[in-house]
């Protein structure tokens, strides 16, 4: 089987879950036997490849033929999320394309246009632009490239997905990794959401990473269930070399919050848990690793609270400083609004650190030796995070048992229950 995969980041050049996910579940994929062509905006030449192929969209190089174009703008009205995004696409050589697509249908196949887009595969102001641009690239990879199946990641790359799916008449997988409701609550932007809609409506098969999200993209998307399909993420093993402990520096207790400091992680209720944690016992430091849009007001809140000499902020992190911020650890803490999966409590489990977790997390239906707390409860997660600090029995019973816990939960795994998604879009799109 060969999977034509859509992806926007890709380990080490990473700022979430996402390109750690897509990494993993790759793998597990090849180690199953299926052939993998993994579709980036840009590639840095350093990424960890292991027996597939990789594309720089970078690379590509554009050149349409009015009949695939045709056949194109006929099946896909992906300019309809256009009447969103072409606005935000900003250059005379893009609206062109468009124009001409339109209004040249019928004439000979002689290219129209040829031209190298070269992608930032950033998160920056340009976002939207590079959306649109990386769909018109991924409809002339699929035009040139042998495929069975077409799976894209997270909204960014359904576009691309819908477009590869309209040229090849192959059916199209999406994965939904989180959801605009996810990241920005009630307060959604609609040009995502639009896009995030017209993929689950387009896509023959949907993965979601846990059951919350099942339920998001049902109610929130109106989305038939039947085609949706739960796979739990996973993580990858680390060997004893990787697991050797970090010189500490310091004596006290050492608690990490590690993510985007933004409003689905929750941030805000790790600092005010923190503060009633310090005024109890001054023998431990919290540190928030990560940056975003909250990570001012974070730090002024700290500063009211005057707990700033036990509260350290280091900024991003990422490869070799995570492994290093996991090791000198005593507890990790995932408080989450909401959180489609959350790989991270797996990953400091792996590192022999015990968690506290949201209740309104995606993993958490997976993990039994967590300490699970509503979000919201402050009281709550300042009692978990004490006892895991001040009882070693406590702490050594879900340091064990969690270890143990989270090396069943392995890539290969969910690449088989992915490999039977694939199956079932298969068999959908063969009867029709």
């Amino acid at each position: 089987m060969k999977v034509l995969m859509f992806g926007w980041e890709f380990p080490p050049h990473i700022t979430g879950g996402l390109g750690t996910a897509c990494y993993g579940l790759v793998k597990g994929l090849v180690k199953h036997g299926v052939e993998v062509i993994f579709v980036i905006p840009k590639a840095f030449g350093d990424e960890q490849k292991e027996s597939f192929r990789l594309i720089d969209a970078s690379d590509v190089t554009l050149d349409f033929k009015k009949q695939v174009n045709q056949e194109y703008w006929k099946n896909i009205q992906f300019m309809e999320i256009g009447s969103n995004l072409i606005p935000y696409a900003g250059t005379e050589e893009f609206e062109r394309i468009i124009s001409e697509n339109l209004k040249l249908a019928g004439v000979d196949t002689t290219s129209i246009f040829s031209k190298r887009f070269v992608f930032s595969g950033k998160y920056g102001h340009d976002l939207m632009k590079e959306v649109s641009r990386y769909a018109l690239v991924a409809s002339t990879i699929a035009a040139k490239t042998p495929l069975d199946v077409i799976h894209s990641h997270d909204w960014l790359t359904y576009p691309a997905g819908i477009a590869a799916k309209a040229i090849s008449g192959k059916p199209l997988v999406i994965h939904v990794h989180a959801t605009e409701f996810d990241r920005s609550g009630e307060n959604m932007n609609p040009n995502v959401y639009d896009i995030e809609r017209k993929g689950m409506e387009a896509a023959d098969r949907i993965i979601t990473v846990s059951r919350l999200t099942r339920h998001i993209v049902i109610d929130r998307y109106g989305i038939n269930p039947d085609k949706i399909h739960v796979v739990h993420n996973a993580v990858e093993p680390k060997d004893g070399e990787e697991m050797q402990p970090a010189e500490r520096y310091v004596d006290e207790k050492i608690v990490t919050f590690l993510g985007r400091i933004t409003f689905q992680k929750g941030p805000d209720y790790f600092v005010e848990a923190a503060a009633r944690v310090i005024h109890r016992d001054k023998n431990v430091r919290f540190v928030m690793a990560g940056s975003g849009d909250m990570m001012n007001k974070m730090i002024k809140r700290v500063a009211q609270l005057k707990i700033a000499s036990h509260f350290h902020f280091t900024g991003f992190l990422k490869g070799a400083e995570v492994d290093r911020m996991f090791a000198m650890s005593d507890v990790y803490v995932m408080p989450s609004v909401s959180e489609p999966f959350g790989i991270s409590p797996l990953e400091a489990m792996r590192s022999n650190v015990p968690v506290v977790i949201s209740k309104q997390s995606g993993v958490a239906e997976v993990l039994r030796h967590a300490l699970k707390v509503d979000f919201w409860d402050i009281d709550a997660l300042a009692d978990s995070i004490n006892g895991l600090i001040k009882y070693p029995a406590l702490r050594n019973i879900f340091v064990r048992l969690g270890k143990e816990e989270v090396d069943s939960l392995k890539w290969e795994n969910s690449a088989l229950l992915v490999i039977e998604t694939y199956k079932n879009a298969l068999g959908i799109a063969h009867s029709n």
